[in-house]
């Protein structure tokens, strides 16, 4: 049987088959980690199921137990995780400006997000190297680390982000909102 497959969890996994509309597998966890997402994949082939792709939130790890798969990262929650970096209500204009492209992220294509994201890139260079240094002048951190972290997740997310457009054969949600509802 073919299906797509995407789990997600606080005390609980889910695999469901948005298709079929069906939740395929659960377990109770008591922490949600790459363990809990291999033991259901391989319950899940064990049993016939044919996996052809997975709408994951992005969790460390959860590529690596998925490979060999089609992967979508869940839109809603690559927004998140931008959003928790950078604020509702960015202060400064480079973080107001990233959060706009992330949160227009459900209404581009591949091509027009990896561009307005290297654009800004390249216009926030400067600020994104900008380092403070310690009074004695022999440590330093990046300034601005948050924005940067959101800047990464994104810039190393894209491969991951557009899987349903690139696949539409498979029939992939863009986020795993059939299961968060």
């Amino acid at each position: 049987m073919d299906c797509s497959f995407f789990g997600r969890g606080y005390g609980i996994i889910v695999a469901r088959c948005p298709g079929l509309k069906r939740n395929l597998y659960w377990k109770e966890i008591a922490t949600e980690n790459k363990a809990v997402y291999e033991e259901a994949r391989r319950y899940l082939e064990k049993t016939g199921f044919n996996i052809r792709a997975v709408v994951i939130d992005a969790k460390h790890g959860m590529k690596e137990v998925f490979s060999g798969l089609v992967i979508q990262i869940c839109q809603y929650h690559q927004q998140q995780i931008v959003q928790r970096y950078l604020t509702a209500s960015p202060k400064t204009q480079a973080g107001q400006e990233l959060k706009f492209i992330a949160n227009s992220l459900t209404k581009q294509t591949e091509q027009s997000f990896a561009e307005a994201l290297e654009e800004w890139h390249e216009k926030w260079r400067g600020l994104l190297t900008e380092r403070t240094y310690t009074p004695d002048g022999k440590h330093w951190w990046y300034t601005h680390k948050r924005l940067r972290a959101a800047y990464r997740s994104l810039h190393a997310n894209l491969p991951y982000l557009f899987s349903y457009q690139k696949y539409p054969e498979l029939s992939i949600p863009n986020t795993n909102n059939s299961l968060e509802g």
